[in-house]
């Protein structure tokens, strides 16, 4: 007995995010989310500056592979990850092999859940995400880049919803790759600083990212990306008065 085409359809819609869900489901299964902690960095610190000293390059591709992983899988410890990086790599190197992997990661992640969610979330919710999506795609990049600079929201989270609102794989792209850079080379910074840390027998302060002096400079440069979306839509309003 043949399958019907929908089915066939269904299958290949859905197989991105069921591969993801089984991936995470493996990941926790066979214990992989102990390594992504600052206990495990701190126990193979010196096995791991030696490997990468002598393996370089293979190091790097491997740490950037296993980075876009733990970020398509929207798995918890990507900051562990970063930190450690950097204690690694140094601020620079790390900052650039984040940057690009944790932009490949949303993006597989984002493919996924539009290629299983979108249509769903069309039908059922009808002329509201329509009006939703075509509001939020006329300045699309501005928003992402809103999004991305303020700490306060989930990464996971705006990756799946642009997804659903229809927005362009190259304004997701752009925007999640440059809205990303402060934070990534703030935490950078502080992960090159672990040296000191594991002397003193302490934890890094991850708080920093919400302290007024780095905060501050993120929420203005959030503020600045939506200006673009003011003076258009202050330009809108006079053009209407002007009628």
């Amino acid at each position: 007995m043949q399958k019907s085409p929908n089915k066939n359809n269904n299958l290949i819609r859905f197989a991105p995010i069921l591969l993801i869900i089984l991936g995470a489901g493996a990941f926790f299964f066979f214990g992989f989310h102990r390594y992504l902690s600052f206990s495990a960095i701190a126990e193979n610190r010196v096995i791991l500056v030696e490997w990468a000293g002598e393996n370089q390059i293979l190091a790097i591709l491997a740490y950037m592979a296993g980075y876009a992983l733990v970020v398509a899988l929207s798995l918890p410890g990507a900051v562990w990850m970063s930190l450690g990086g950097a204690f690694i790599f140094g601020i620079w190197v790390n900052s650039v092999v984040v940057v690009i992997a944790a932009t490949i990661g949303a993006t597989i992640i984002f493919l996924a859940a539009r290629s299983a969610f979108a249509d769903m979330a069309r039908a059922k919710a009808g002329t509201t995400i329509a009006k939703l999506e075509d509001g939020f795609n006329k300045n699309a990049f501005n928003y992402l880049l809103f999004l991305r600079l303020v700490p306060a929201f989930p990464f996971w989270l705006i990756n799946i919803v642009p997804a659903l609102l229809g927005v362009r794989l190259r304004t997701f792209v752009v925007a999640t790759f440059i809205g990303i850079i402060p934070g990534t080379v703030v935490f950078s910074s502080v992960g090159a600083g672990l040296g000191h840390v594991f002397e003193r027998g302490e934890t890094p302060d991850l708080g920093i990212i919400f302290e007024p002096q780095i905060l501050l400079p993120f929420i203005a440069l959030a503020l600045l990306s939506l200006l673009p979306v003011l003076v258009k839509r202050m330009k809108k309003k006079g053009s209407n008065l002007n009628e």
